[in-house]
């Protein structure tokens, strides 16, 4: 969700190589609804273990993560805290659209109209503070770090990105440049052909880079100023200014140097305070995070093998399989640490 800076941000296409040797932050409720949203049956519902329970955010977690690892990418895992008071209007409409989706999303499937169900399932996905715990279960049981943010999880990952604890953030918001996140990295979760919702056809799906002070720099604008563009446009935390679109409001920011002088050009009185919304993105809600924190360590091959097949039906072969490549790269890097130290 978020702001949408699509037709604005200049997006370079990149592999996950770029990343090689990089620590990346990620939105961790933004790449699992990712999961969701992808990994699903042809009625459109999530995968499910035989006892009900939705399983798709975990396969997704544990195959990428490995597969990022193999590319020596060193992922951070950063989940939300409690939400915002700010955010509270944006989350009820959004269960609001998830109860309708539910609906015709059960209406389509007794029907037999499997692409309809398929669509509307996508917009009732539903994360729950169980599946987020999974989630954070098996990334420890991988030896993954977790940071559990005091609010939004891409405000705390955009500032450990601009102290440099991090390379950049990895989700789909452009919310993270608002935050101050020097490189935004979209499609990190999910790449490959993917088929355009309601339509018959695919498009490749590759990872992007956006960088924040390129699109300050191309826009000709400076971050407080792409916050006030964010806000005309909408955000999380407030509704759009009607009649004004992402170009409209582009021309906006950079011909006024105050909000209120935006607001008088725009004639539109908005019902919420403007710099409230300002200070969330200027001074985001976040903790201060510990060196330690960083450290991957080694799988606990065990305990995973029983979480995911014991528990969740996963296939004991495939597991095995994995976790090898997951052991085999740590080795390896270990290897290239030690021959590093040695010559250097």
């Amino acid at each position: 969700m978020g702001v949408n800076l699509s037709d604005l941000a200049e997006k370079k296409e990149i592999s996950l190589d770029f990343l090689a040797g990089k620590r990346v932050g990620i939105d961790s409720y933004n790449m699992l609804y990712q999961f969701l949203a992808s990994i699903r049956g042809a009625d459109g519902l999530p995968l499910a273990d035989s006892h009900g329970n939705t399983t798709s955010h975990l396969a997704g977690l544990f195959y990428r993560t490995i597969n990022l690892i193999e590319k020596e990418i060193q992922p951070i895992y950063i989940f939300d805290g409690k939400p915002p008071e700010l955010k509270r209007e944006t989350l009820r409409k959004r269960r609001a659209v998830r109860t309708d989706a539910e609906e015709k999303s059960s209406t389509a499937l007794k029907e037999g109209n499997l692409e309809e169900a398929r669509k509307m399932g996508s917009r009732a996905l539903k994360m729950t503070p169980e599946m987020v715990e999974e989630a954070k279960q098996l990334l420890r049981l991988m030896g993954i770090p977790v940071i559990e943010s005091p609010q939004e999880g891409e405000a705390q990952a955009s500032v450990m990105a601009s102290k440099g604890q991090l390379f950049g953030v990895a989700s789909q918001d452009f919310d993270c440049l608002l935050f101050g996140a020097n490189n935004l990295f979209r499609n990190v979760g999910i790449t490959g052909k993917r088929k355009v919702a309601g339509k018959n056809f695919y498009v490749e799906i590759r990872p992007q880079h956006i960088e924040l002070n390129n699109v300050l720099k191309q826009l000709r604008i400076d971050r407080r100023k792409l916050i006030w563009l964010g806000i005309l446009i909408g955000t999380d935390f407030n509704e759009k200014f009607p009649k004004i679109g992402p170009k409209t409001a582009l021309k906006l920011v950079q011909q006024h140097n105050s909000f209120e002088e935006i607001i008088s050009a725009a004639k539109f009185e908005p019902e919420f305070d403007y710099k409230e919304i300002e200070n969330v993105f200027m001074n985001p809600s976040s903790r201060e995070v510990d060196a330690k924190e960083f450290e991957i360590k080694k799988p606990d091959k065990e305990k995973l093998v029983d979480f995911l097949v014991a528990k969740h039906d996963f296939s004991a072969e495939r597991i095995g399989n994995a976790l090898d490549r997951i052991i085999s790269a740590r080795e390896e890097k270990e290897k290239q640490k030690s021959i590093n130290q040695w010559f250097g």
